[in-house]
Parts: structure tokens; sequence; C-alpha cells
């Protein structure tokens, strides 16, 4: 259009506009807002005075040189900010009464309500695209513009919106509902009781047989829909800008090197990982023996207490240190004492006594702290809900009593204080600087609420120092490769590096080369084992975890040094710092209002993702590590491999392991992964009187 010429939003054809002109529209467009004579929203044109539609005239006029206006601009967002907290407040209602009561009715309301936030994301982000931002001077205006734009899965035509929506709430109920069943006896949901028998069973043929039932029960079905819900998943991202979904995921973090970043965080952390699957593994051995753990091989994926064998903390009494002086059984003790909502409320206590605040009266009504007794289908994953009026935030969880549920508890009502704290910014703004440090503001306070001081002070543990180290690694250190990897089979699946017909060799691929692991059965392209992850079935980005398992070590070393700690980083707790509180507030108020690396340099100092306080906090548990792994002679890696996939047997190339302490081997040094990616480099040697220089104090 020339210089001048007059912009017209009308209401064209069986469109929104149309709609709203005639009074039709859903709720959130029939709000009494018009935009008036000086640029601002006025309120006081409603339906009863001149109307913004009338005989479906336009919207908004203005000219072209408007585009550059940033006071339109900003009537434009007064607008959004108005109506999307409707629409949202509405999604997140309908989602949540799905999700607590799994029926077809609520369902189809819920995909309703998804529908209509669709049309309001794809309305508003086309509109946003029309503003010329490069010459506003307001930054926050120009961010909430450009965030506007990525109109996400609402780029899609509308049927295969719908069907897009159907295949993804289709695969999140199919792993919410799965269950695997005794040949006579009850069928056992995920939580808690196959939970309970991969955390406490050491017979290997039941670990073996729900291992493989959950498996059964939703990786069959949910590979039926993966490839069409993989193709929807693109030409969504393309419409967005992007050449397939894993690039339009990466873009939350805006970063051009995020994969390279990613890679590199992993690779400084892999000793301290080779180290502990070095040592598990020889304790596993002397538990189950030589005919299911070899001690040059990848460790079997179903005995290290956990469904997906991302924590292995269950097995805390068969790796324990020092034996003799096991850890109280906490979990035990916990049972005799303590509810549910005590739980919700020891860790709110936590929280408050860093003077943050407190939740609101609906938080503790309308949460859904247990399964419920009444017979309803739930979806029980962990998660936290804002939904949108600054009121209302809730926790679902089918809460058990034990010292794990506590912990991850702490981590979701980190994300209710995140919500409490972003509240009064636009909608825009309201999610964390980045997706990981959503994830690292709850896991930063379980740091001091699982350590050695704090759960001494509680009275809760009595034990030596390395056993308490070893009881976070084996949940936090455990969980680096596969917080990495999982996020990596996507991309490579999203940009056609890993075709459908070897989803599943892939997948394998990945956890024998990064977590030294294999599956307990041969496996085949039959099965898909992805979809046993909650996150994959129900499409949710996953590196977010890895990146907030770094980034909590920086935010507790940063907060420990607010609150006057001194000695090692692993016995810092924050309880009661004032001090601790107000830079965590400080930074949780920002919401996503500033690019992530200001936000992280304010509570740091640091503007990039760091390993080094990771390292130091686990410093003297490695330096441990090290002596006995050399103590037994160990090799650390794989170079053994016993993994069979269908008639296939993975063998790795020649290469001549050495033991330690001559030589630290990965078993990704002698594999040749189908994924295309480069090996990690080799670890340093060191000789027997000395640790390698990474382990050193």
């Amino acid at each position: 259009q020339g210089q001048g010429e007059v912009t017209k939003w009308v209401c064209p054809g069986p469109s929104l506009l149309v709609l709203f002109c005639h009074g039709q529209l859903l709720p959130w467009l029939r709000a009494e807002v018009w935009l008036g004579p000086e640029g601002a929203w006025d309120q006081a044109r409603g339906p009863g005075g001149a109307g913004p539609c009338q005989d479906s005239t336009m919207l908004i006029s203005f000219s072209t040189d408007e585009l550059y206006n940033e006071t339109v601009a900003k009537a434009f967002l007064q607008f959004y900010e108005h109506t999307a907290q409707v629409v949202w407040n509405q999604f997140m209602e309908a989602t949540w009464n799905y999700v607590t009561n799994i029926t077809n009715k609520n369902r189809e309301e819920m995909l309703l309500k998804d529908m209509e936030r669709s049309q309001h994301t794809l309305y508003f982000g086309t509109r946003a695209h029309l503003f010329k931002i490069d010459d506003f001077q307001d930054p926050d205006v120009k961010r909430m513009l450009s965030k506007l734009q990525n109109v996400y899965k609402a780029a899609l035509p509308k049927d295969e919106l719908q069907e897009y929506n159907q295949i993804l709430a289709y695969m999140k109920t199919t792993y919410s509902m799965a269950q695997v069943c005794l040949s006579e006896g009850p069928c056992l949901p995920l939580e808690p009781d196959l939970e309970e028998i991969m955390a406490t069973s050491r017979d290997q043929e039941e670990l073996l047989w729900a291992w493989q039932g959950w498996r059964d029960a939703v990786g069959l079905q949910v590979r039926m829909t993966f490839e069409r819900y993989v193709q929807l998943s693109n030409k969504a991202a393309k419409l967005n800008g992007y050449k397939d979904m894993g690039a339009m995921w990466r873009s939350a973090y805006e970063s051009d090197t995020l994969e390279r970043d990613v890679e590199q965080l992993y690779e400084e952390l892999q000793p301290l990982y080779l180290n502990l699957h070095t040592y598990v593994r020889r304790a596993l051995y002397r538990f189950y023996g030589p005919q299911l753990i070899n001690l040059r091989g990848p460790i079997p994926a179903h005995v290290l207490g956990n469904m997906w064998a991302q924590s292995w903390v269950s097995i805390l009494d068969l790796v324990l240190p020092f034996p003799e002086k096991p850890p109280e059984d906490v979990t035990r003790i916990m049972r005799g004492q303590v509810r549910p909502k005590k739980m919700f409320q020891e860790a709110e206590k936590f929280f408050t006594s860093l003077g943050l605040l407190s939740t609101p009266p609906e938080f503790w009504k309308n949460s859904m702290m247990e399964r419920p007794t009444d017979g309803r289908e739930v979806e029980c994953h962990a998660s936290a809900w804002d939904f949108y009026n600054g009121e209302d935030f809730r926790i679902k969880k089918c809460t058990e009593v034990t010292i794990e549920d506590l912990l991850s508890i702490f981590h979701q009502m980190g994300h209710i204080q995140y919500f409490l704290q972003y509240k009064n910014l636009s909608v825009i703004f309201r999610t964390g600087a980045n997706p990981a440090f959503e994830e690292a503001v709850g896991s930063v306070i379980t740091l001091s609420a699982s350590s050695h001081s704090q759960l001494l002070t509680r009275g809760l543990l009595s034990q030596e120092e390395v056993n308490v180290l070893m009881s976070i690694a084996l949940e936090m250190v455990a969980f680096i490769p596969f917080a990495y990897l999982v996020d990596l089979f996507r991309w490579k699946v999203f940009d056609g590096t890993i075709q459908k017909a070897v989803y599943n060799q892939e997948w394998w691929n990945l956890r024998l080369k990064y977590q030294g692991l294999c599956p307990p059965i041969p496996r085949t392209e039959d099965d898909f084992d992805p979809g046993a992850k909650f996150h994959i079935s129900a499409s949710m980005p996953y590196i977010r975890y890895f990146f907030s398992l770094v980034l909590q070590f920086q935010f507790h070393e940063a907060l420990c040094k607010a609150s006057g700690h001194v000695g090692p980083l692993h016995r810092c707790n924050i309880y009661n710092s004032k001090n601790a509180g107000k830079l965590l507030e400080d930074v949780l108020k920002l919401g996503s209002s500033k690019p992530w690396p200001e936000v992280l340099q304010k509570i740091t100092g640091e503007t990039k993702v760091s390993t080094k306080a990771l390292m130091t906090y686990f410093k003297p548990l490695l330096n441990w590590l090290v002596t006995e792994n050399v103590r037994h002679g160990e090799i650390l890696g794989w170079p053994d491999f016993s993994c069979t996939f269908g008639n296939l047997i993975l063998i790795p190339p020649p290469f001549q392991p050495q033991t330690l302490p001559r030589a630290t081997t990965a078993g990704s040094h002698r594999y040749t992964a189908r994924s295309g990616l480069p090996p990690p480099p080799p670890l340093p040697s060191a000789p027997l009187s000395h640790p390698p220089p990474w382990a050193r104090p």
C-alpha cells in the first residue's frame, strides 16, 4: 500500500470479525472495548453506543503511517490483554475439568475451548505482524508484539488443527488411562502401583513384567498416531516460519547456538555421570550377579528403580557408600505423621520463610492433591496451573506420602511461586524467563530441602555426608543424559534424520550411547518405547529439564552467597534467608519480560548457563567415586555390548579399552551411533596416585 493509504481491518466473509460485528462472537470478542480517537481503548463505547462494527464496517482503521505509531500498538496490546485473560482462563478451566475427570463430555468441551484459544491466537498473531516494530522505542511493546507473532499450532488450517488436537488428546489420554493387568488379579495404573513396583521390587522378573507391560500398554497405541503427529507438528512450525517443530521449540530460548550449547554442557558433565554409572553398575553386579550385570557393559534399564531409569534414588539401599550407617527410612517416618496436604504446607512454609508470597485460599480449595476416591479417571502426572485471573493457581498431583513426593511438591510449589510473582505482568510475559527457569525455581529450593544441614535440622536423617550426596546424585546426576536425549531424539525425528522405520531402534541407540542402558528384552519396530514417557505422549518439550538441572545449581550458589553461607556448597541451606528470598523475588517478578541472559545475570552475575556450580556441589562425591572406581580397576563406559534389537546385535567398532587409572573410556567412543552425532571427546587420563584434574579439590 502507498504512503497514507488507509488500512482497514474489516469484517470480510464469515470471519471472526463478522461475528464480532453482529454480536455473535466468542465471549472474548464481546468485550466492550473500542479504539478511541486518541488511540486508547475506549471501554465506554459498547453495544449500547456507537459500537465498533455497525453494518459490517471496520473494527480498526488507520493509515499506513499509523503502523509505526506506538500508541496504536499499545492500544492493540491492551485489547489483546483484555480478551486473552478470558480465553486462557476458559481453556484452562476446561482442560482442568478434563484431566481431573476424564470423560468424553469433558474431552469435547476441552477441544472446543482449545479451538477458541487457537482462533484468538491466530486473530491477534496475524495482526501483530502488521506493525512495523523496528522503529518503536518501547522495548516492552516490541517484545510483546514479537512474541504475539508466533501463533504455534493455530497456524494450521481448521480441519488439520482439529485433527491435530484430536491426536494430542488421544496420545495424552492413552498414557493417562493405561493399566497393566495381572493374569489373575487387578489391573494396575502407573501411579502409584507400577511406580511402586519399579521402586521397591528387587525381583528382576517382576521388574521386567512391569517394565514391559507399561510399554505394551502405552507405546503400541501411541505409535499408531505418532507419524501423523510429526507431520502436522512440522506443518504448523513451517507456517510459523521455522524449518520444523524442533526448531520452533528451540526458539523459546532465543539462541542460535542452543544445540551446540547443550552438547557442550553435556560433555562437561559426562565425567560425573560416567563415574556414577560405573559405581552403580558394580553395586548391581554384587546384588544381581554376572548373569544379569556385565561389568564392562550397559545396565539393563529395568533394575534402576524407575520406569524410565531417569532417577536411580530408589536403589539407594543397593549402592549406599557406607551401608554400616544406613539412612533412616524417611518415608516410613512421614507416613506415621503427615497427610498429603501437610506436605504442601511444609513446602509453602519454606517459601514464606524466605519472605516470598503465600498461596491464596483458592489454591487450597481447588487443587487436586490426592487421587480422587470417587471413581473418577484422572491424569496423575504432577503439574502446576495458572488460570490467568491473578487469583486461581492450582497443583494437580496424586500425592503419596514419600520423601520423593515431598521433594516433587517443593518443585511444583516453585512453579506456583513463579505464577504469584509475575501475575501482574501482561499475559504475554506470564511465563518463565525461558522454559528452564520455570523448572529451576522449584528445584533450587529442593537443594536446600535435601541438603545435609536441612535434613539434620529437621531431625530426618543421620548418615555420612557422602551418603547424602549419593542420594542426591542418584536423583540428579543420573538424570543428566536422559534429560538431554529425550529432545535430541525428537529433534531428529522432526528434522527427518530419524525416519519412522527406525523410531524405536534410534531411541535405544541414544539411550545406549548417552545413558549406557540396554532394554532388558529385545525390542523391535513393532514397539514404540519413547511413547511410554509422558512428555513424548503429551507433546511437551523436554530440554528445559536438562537446562534447569544445570541452572538450579547456579541459582543455588547465588542464593547461598546472598544468604551469607560460608563453606561447601552442598551444605548450604537458605531456609529463613530474607536476602536470598529478595534476590529470587526480583528475578521471578520479571517473568519473560526480559531476555533470559539479562535475568540470569541479575541473579548470578553471569549471562551463560554454566556447569561450574553443579560440579562444585558434587566435587566431594566425584572424588570419592573416582577413588572407588580406581580401587576396583573399573572401566568407565560400556565396551562390551549385550543389547539386541530385533535380529540385530549392536556391535561397537574395534577398540582396546583400558582400566582405570590409565584411561577412562566411555561407551560412546566405541559406538557408531546411527543418530549421526559426533562422539564426546576422550576423557582425561591420570596416574593412580592422582585423580583426574576435573575431580581434584
